[in-house]
């Protein structure tokens, strides 16, 4: 089994071809075989796992396996108590006419931006709104689901970095980076999955 971590650079598409020949992981990605568990949206970096192993794929991408993803958002405004509790709670959201409740987050506001690369384009600013950063971990996966859940609470996100999947993360990389999990990395990854 190979498993690889990579840093999805903002403005890449999740997948190896594009009809509008837009930036995607082919651009980035020469190993033959391997296929993303699960994406990450055009506007949105960071850790992305793919692997030769449609078990793991599936392990990965189903939610019933309920994996944590952590996102680093950096939002506009700071976000008050009643906020955090919020987006700690869940936050109805709708989605195809229906209502539904995202489940429980770990929130927390960063003292400090985290140790990140400036991204390309930079994000858009207004000198008289204030940004923050928040730490999300969440359990489930839906399409946006982390900006729509801080847009919910009044806290758009200027910028979105998965920084970790399970026990894997970002550390080490940059920007359009490629390295292979080692077993022990990898031996990890399929115990948090159980």
């Amino acid at each position: 089994m190979r498993v690889y971590r990579f840093w999805k650079p903002y403005g890449v598409l999740t997948k190896f071809t594009d009809a509008e020949q837009r930036p995607t992981l082919a651009d980035y990605i020469h190993v033959a075989g391997i296929y993303a568990a699960g994406r990450l949206d055009l506007d949105s970096e960071g850790l992305l796992l793919l692997t030769d192993s449609g078990s793991l794929l599936h392990r990965l991408t189903d939610p019933r396996f309920e994996h944590p993803r952590t996102y680093w958002a950096q939002v506009e405004r700071v976000p008050d108590a009643a906020a955090l509790d919020r987006l700690r709670a869940g936050v109805d959201l709708s989605e195809g006419g229906r209502l539904w409740r995202t489940r429980p987050a770990q929130v927390d506001l960063l003292d400090a931006p985290p140790d990140l690369p400036e991204r390309e384009p930079p994000i858009r600013t207004r000198k008289n709104v204030p940004t923050a950063w928040l730490q999300l971990t969440i359990r489930e996966g839906r399409n946006r689901q982390v900006r729509r859940m801080t847009a919910a609470v009044g806290h758009p996100t200027l910028r979105l970095v998965r920084w970790s999947i399970g026990a894997i993360t970002l550390a080490g990389l940059a920007p359009g980076m490629l390295l292979p999990l080692t077993p022990d990395e990898i031996a990890a990854l399929q115990r948090s999955l159980s």
